[in-house]
């Protein structure tokens, strides 16, 4: 398989697609291990293929699809072939239903391969692939009138082989970089701060309001202290320059495009990048 067929398997609300160039242009020339605590879809880790990887994310659901596809792939091809082959006849009515399925799925927590299976369809085809759950932790997004398939054989396949040599983990981002030590490298993507004090979406029951952004300052200083090689990425707001200016770290500024914003005014922005080395 080459790795130009393995490309991430969900569309991730804050991806990094569009800054790959930019982040790959800061990468450190050398690391030994490589982490991701927020990995989401996963752009950067496809993209660079570092062979000795640890990634993690707090949404249960995304992470049993990351396990699921690495040991089971072709159950999950089976099962999700399945759900698109029987789609078509009225898209909206089944999409719904199998939202429904997923959820009452998510409520018995049967974290299995047809609930990676449905979590990767409903994500193909809800509005802008938005992962985002009501107070109850059920996912809400309603339906984008998308019928295209929702995976590609072969990138599964690829994906599945290369997660065979990454430790995957799930839980708080603090506790994915315990074993973080010098010269490892940790790429953090953060649910985004604020643009405004009402802008939060909630992409997991738990959330991550503004004192999760300072605890994760605090383990970006605990992480250069220990001589890792860091790299983080968010909207430039105040308080991100509050929590990360004055300490000496590279910050650099570039601007992008905002896919989800539904004010096509507003679909512009800058992100900072910030790095300790």
């Amino acid at each position: 398989m080459s790795d130009a067929s393995l490309s991430p398997f969900v569309k991730w609300a804050g991806g990094k697609r569009q800054l790959l160039n930019e982040i790959k242009e800061r990468m450190p020339e050398g690391f030994y291990r490589y982490y991701e605590p927020f990995v989401g879809g996963g752009a950067v880790v496809f993209d660079i293929l570092p062979e000795n990887a640890v990634i993690n994310d707090i949404n249960r659901a995304l992470i049993n699809a990351y396990r699921q596809i690495c040991k089971e792939p072709k159950a999950f091809l089976n099962i999700i072939n399945s759900l698109d082959s029987k789609m078509w006849e009225d898209g909206k009515a089944y999409y719904y239903s199998l939202r429904e399925r997923y959820n009452d799925k998510l409520m018995k927590k049967e974290y299995d391969t047809e609930l990676a299976a449905l979590f990767v369809f409903i994500n193909k085809h809800c509005f802008n692939g938005l992962y985002r759950v009501n107070g109850r932790g059920l996912f809400n997004v309603p339906y984008n009138n998308s019928r295209r398939k929702s995976v590609d054989k072969e990138s599964i396949y690829a994906v599945s082989e290369y997660l065979e040599n990454v430790t995957i983990l799930e839980g708080d981002f603090q506790n994915a970089c315990v074993t973080a030590r010098k010269g490892d490298f940790i790429f953090i993507d953060s649910p985004y701060a604020p643009l405004n004090p009402t802008s939060f979406e909630s992409y997991t029951k738990e959330g991550f309001d503004i004192e999760s952004h300072r605890r994760l300052a605090e383990l970006f200083d605990e992480l250069t202290q220990r001589g890792c090689k860091c790299m983080l990425t968010n909207h430039n707001t105040d308080l991100i320059q509050e929590l990360y200016g004055n300490k000496g770290y590279r910050m650099d500024v570039v601007r992008v495009k905002r896919m989800i914003n539904s004010d096509a005014s507003n679909r512009v922005g800058e992100e900072i990048i910030i790095c300790n080395y």
